[in-house]
């Protein structure tokens, strides 16, 4: 598990440390972090729908504040649970692209042990940088 919960950061919220040895990786680290912090087992999601998740930021940093809000997104409008699979990032006319597939299912109580209900990812002691070992990041979500 690429990741941790952190508790003396946000008594109310739910933050977390995720990590990779590539930028991609830590995407992918965080977006299952996130998600997990709402359903108690990533493996009770099962591959039962797809969708391509695309977002444009100014830096690295916001492109994953994206991805997560996307994340929240769909498990608000669509009733999902997706999990990120794979992550491409490219840098044009000097802003960054994000495309990710994605996978997972319609929210089933009966078969997903419900945890909190994420409402939003804040800004408060977001960090995403580039380490000896790879990347990491630090974000806390509103429940």
């Amino acid at each position: 598990m690429p990741y941790r919960y952190l508790d003396d950061i946000a008594t109310a919220d739910a933050a977390f440390e995720a990590w990779g040895k590539t930028e991609d990786d830590l995407f992918i680290s965080s977006a299952d972090a996130a998600l997990n912090v709402m359903v108690e087992s990533l493996d009770s999601i099962d591959r039962k729908e797809e969708r391509t998740i695309r977002c444009i930021a100014e830096s690295h940093e916001m492109l994953l504040f994206h991805l997560l809000e996307e994340i929240i997104y769909f498990k608000d409008a669509e009733q999902l649970f997706l999990r990120v699979a794979d992550v491409v990032i490219e840098k044009k006319s000097g802003r960054f692209h994000l495309t990710a597939g994605a996978y997972g299912e319609r929210i089933d109580p009966s078969r997903h042990e419900l945890n909190a209900d994420v409402k939003a990812v804040t800004l408060y002691r977001f960090s995403l940088e580039q380490t000896d070992e790879g990347w990491k990041a630090t974000v806390v979500l509103d429940i």
